[in-house]
């Protein structure tokens, strides 16, 4: 392989801001504005191809070549000769109401060390790739280019796509991103994403501008994970296990973590009269669970944990907080949810799935622009 742009590769980065940026405020070098596109929720991927050489890298450099042999027959037969892109790998899957949504779980299935799983999940679940920059095309390197540029020529390049690879769609409008916010969620979405026209491709470098939802739930406590860094004599916590009511029965929703290390000192302590066997903790039936399991039980092993120590101290489901989060994954938080305050005046039973804020349904295809994703 040899590429005017060549791996390893570090892909540039966002940071976060709240609400939809004013374009006028953003000018790099002579060039005023914003490009606004969807926030895939998928893996972070780049594409190197020259000829029938197909390397897929993920947002570390470690290789993903393997494990979607699907993209990469797609991908010799379909993108240009040779070209280098950004973008993400996604799953969809097609619920019952007819509309495709991204699956990130399904996604992380995906990745598993035997060739006969990977051919069988290739056919069952198959993956899509979404191209949303160029950093060589041909002979030519566009990294230094404004992304006004690379986007024009990647456009021209792929444009036409209709899948497994797609380009992603793109507006200078805010007043349409703010609408892409709003209604793309419905189809597994993340957010929005915010380009600097001007701005040129900068490995690692937080560059773009990313704008996420941001929700509230209050939550019960039902457990604890010691820090890594923790000792017997000096104990610390490392996150929250966080539950939910459905019919009586708590359910794991997810984990709050992001504490100073005084505070985890200082949570670990407050919550020792709280501890209780495993026995008489309402997920005590879950003890017998050693590996990966499809619920995602807390303290259980699944692939991308293995070698971690997973398990956690049971509390009596006493206390609630209120955590922030993103958007739901199923019926679990998608990402680690962050702690807000206690709230001492809710009944932890109180404390259930009906409170959380349901996106309105969108189907993927309309985010790719009515493309299939199959």
């Amino acid at each position: 392989m040899d590429l005017p742009v060549m791996p390893p590769v570090r892909p540039m980065l966002a940071k976060s801001v709240k609400g939809i940026p004013d374009p006028a405020r953003h000018t790099v070098g002579d060039i005023e504005g914003l490009s606004f596109e969807p926030k895939w929720d998928g893996f972070r991927c780049l594409v190197f191809k020259d000829g029938d050489e197909v390397e897929l890298a993920s947002r570390n450099t470690k290789p993903l070549t393997r494990y979607f042999p699907e993209l990469v027959a797609a991908m010799r037969e379909h993108l240009p000769d040779r070209i280098v892109l950004d973008g993400e790998v996604f799953v969809a899957q097609r619920g019952e109401d007819g509309v495709d949504r991204l699956e990130f779980e399904v996604l992380q299935e995906r990745i598993h060390p035997a060739k006969s799983r990977i051919d069988m999940l290739a056919e069952k679940t198959p993956a899509g790739f979404v191209a949303f920059d160029l950093l060589a095309l041909g002979d030519t390197a566009y990294v230094a280019r404004p992304f006004a540029e690379r986007r024009a020529a990647l456009e021209g390049a792929i444009g036409t796509l209709t899948g497994p690879c797609f380009l992603t769609r793109t507006t200078t409008d805010p007043a349409k991103a703010e609408e892409w916010f709003t209604q793309f969620e419905g189809a597994g979405l993340d957010g929005v994403v915010a380009k600097p026209l001007g701005a040129s491709y900068v490995e690692n470098a937080r560059t773009m501008l990313k704008i996420k939802h941001e929700r509230t739930a209050d939550v019960v406590v039902a457990g604890y994970r010691e820090h890594k860094t923790s000792t017997p004599q000096r104990p610390l916590l490392g996150s929250l296990l966080l539950g939910l009511y459905v019919d009586g029965e708590l359910q794991h929703v997810g984990v709050s973590a992001s504490f100073t290390e005084t505070r985890r000192a200082e949570l670990i302590e407050q919550l020792q009269p709280l501890v209780v066997p495993i026995e008489e903790h309402p997920w005590g039936r879950w003890a017998e669970f050693l590996i990966a399991n499809p619920d995602r039980v807390p303290g259980t092993q699944s692939r991308w944990s293995q070698g971690k120590d997973l398990s956690f101290t049971p509390l009596r489901p006493d206390l609630v907080i209120e955590v922030a989060y993103d958007h739901m994954e199923g019926r679990r938080f998608r990402h680690t949810a962050q702690f807000r305050r206690w709230r001492t005046d809710r009944d932890p039973e109180s404390c259930g799935y009906d409170q959380l804020e349901e996106p309105v349904s969108y189907d993927l295809t309309d985010v790719l622009g009515g493309r299939p994703v199959s």
